[in-house]
């Protein structure tokens, strides 16, 4: 039960169809959006399925709560890179790289990572994130192996 209520947040209201609708809504307004904004649009969205994937597994695997705490602040952290990532390669990747429209956001007036905090300063928020994930799972050693690189190809990504 712990599961499907899981993943009915994580794709409901509360998560990625909220998200989506958010999204939606801010779409055109552009630098009407301020930042604690945008992370909480996108951590509906996309970072809801990521984190709900990761909380699967930490009850699959009969996490305690700290561990379940670390595992979170990994999730929330995976998710807001990914999306500051999907960003920056909207505007830095070409359209057969990307295997979309490269441009779209900015056509569209999104509000984004770059248009909020710059090029350098996405970049930045990147690195910090990347920082936060490897210390969240630290305690787990060799056992966090597949997050942290899953953690590193959401990071450097070119598509």
């Amino acid at each position: 039960i712990a599961m499907v209520r899981e993943l009915a947040t994580a794709s409901g209201a509360l998560g990625m169809c909220g998200g989506q609708a958010f999204d939606i809504d801010a779409t055109g307004r552009g630098g009407d959006i301020g930042l604690a904004e945008l992370e909480r649009l996108h951590a509906m969205k996309t970072g809801a399925l990521l984190r709900c994937a990761v909380r699967l597994g930490a009850l699959a695997g009969g996490a305690d709560a700290p561990a379940q705490a670390s595992l979170d602040r990994y999730a929330e952290a995976l998710g807001l890179a990914f999306q500051i990532r999907d960003d920056l390669l909207d505007i830095e990747a070409d359209s057969a790289t990307l295997g979309k429209t490269a441009g779209k956001d900015v056509a569209q007036n999104k509000a984004t990572f770059p248009a909020l905090l710059g090029l350098d300063g996405s970049r930045a928020r990147l690195a910090d994130l990347r920082e936060v994930m490897a210390d969240a799972i630290a305690p787990f050693g060799d056992d966090a192996a597949a997050l942290a690189e899953l953690a590193r190809m959401v990071v450097e990504r070119s598509h």
